[in-house]
């Protein structure tokens, strides 16, 4: 699968986060599967529970969801979102060891041939939803990072901007 069709950005991520957070911020988005989407719904915010996969170079999310839903109209209006990935647990190490990273970025359907490349990249993260995937009202959702803002133990924030 050509992942350039994607996520069609062919410059190397930036290397401007510290070794050790970009090791954290991959491991956390490649061990959890869902991350809260926020939306704008006319000027209230509006979150989903959303299933994600993420490219390699961390540059973008693809989501998958159907439209006619409040949430594709809302990315629809307003591309502009935001999307919050956690480790906690509900215990009380929590405050030691979660890990929490909000992603902000602008949102836009993927079509033609590089949906069909999405939908495998989906699929091959989550093999449950291809009955969702397969239905023509699933759409199809490429989140271009814009920037990253990580929290560790709740006090230790660092933003990684992306060049683009």
């Amino acid at each position: 699968m050509n992942l350039a069709t994607i996520n069609p950005i062919d410059e190397p991520a930036p290397s401007s986060l510290p070794e050790a957070d970009q090791t954290r911020l991959r491991n956390l988005l490649e061990t959890q599967k869902y991350a809260v989407l926020a939306t704008d719904n006319h000027g209230q915010p509006y979150t989903s529970l959303m299933a994600y996969s993420i490219t390699d170079d961390l540059r973008a999310f693809i989501l998958m969801t159907e439209r006619g839903r409040l949430k594709y109209e809302n990315l629809m209006s307003n591309p502009r979102v935001a999307i919050m990935i956690d480790n906690r647990e509900n215990l009380g190490s929590d405050l030691e060891a979660t890990l929490a990273v909000t992603a902000q970025g602008v949102a836009e359907e993927i079509s033609g041939d590089a949906r069909d490349a999405a939908r495998a990249f989906c699929l091959s993260r989550h093999p449950a939803l291809q009955s969702f995937a397969d239905s023509p009202s699933c759409a199809f959702i490429r989140i271009q990072v814009t920037s990253y803002v990580i929290v560790r133990q709740f006090q230790h924030v660092i933003e990684w901007r992306i060049a683009r």
